[in-house]
């Protein structure tokens, strides 16, 4: 059976056949770091940011994913495993943006680098890990 969408689905999401993730939220210690980072790193700055009445404060990448950084005193307790993750259109994007963070003191998690994968994982201020990889298209 095909999937029906809502029919209070925004116009963007209109012509998908299954509906696709368009924001994550996150517990963060400072807004205004996290902020930082992400805009600085990850391209969520292509619109202006939005706080909303709860005090979360969501971000804009130019796809129109949103990150949404909710203030929390409270500690995550994250699985080692847990990341998530952003595709870059080349090898030599993702190398770099691995220098980047080299140059700026970013924790460095993890790297990658075959013919038919590239990634680095780093960590964000609150010890979240975020990927960015490459893959070759089949």
């Amino acid at each position: 059976m095909p999937l029906r969408l809502p029919a209070a689905l925004p116009a963007q999401h209109e012509s998908r056949s299954v509906p696709s993730m368009d924001h994550l939220a996150i517990p963060v210690s400072d807004q205004a770091r996290s902020r930082r980072f992400y805009e600085t790193y990850f391209g969520f700055g292509a619109r202006p940011a939005k706080v909303y009445d709860d005090g979360v404060l969501m971000l804009y990448d130019a796809g129109g994913f949103a990150l949404a950084l909710g203030a929390s005193s409270a500690p995550v307790d994250r699985p080692a495993w847990m990341h998530f993750g952003v595709g870059l259109p080349s090898r030599e994007a993702v190398l770099a943006l691995r220098d980047r963070f080299v140059d700026d003191g970013v924790e460095l998690v993890e790297e990658w680098d075959e013919p038919s994968y590239v990634s680095v994982k780093c960590r964000d201020p609150d010890g979240y890990i975020v990927e960015a990889f490459w893959e070759p298209e089949d």
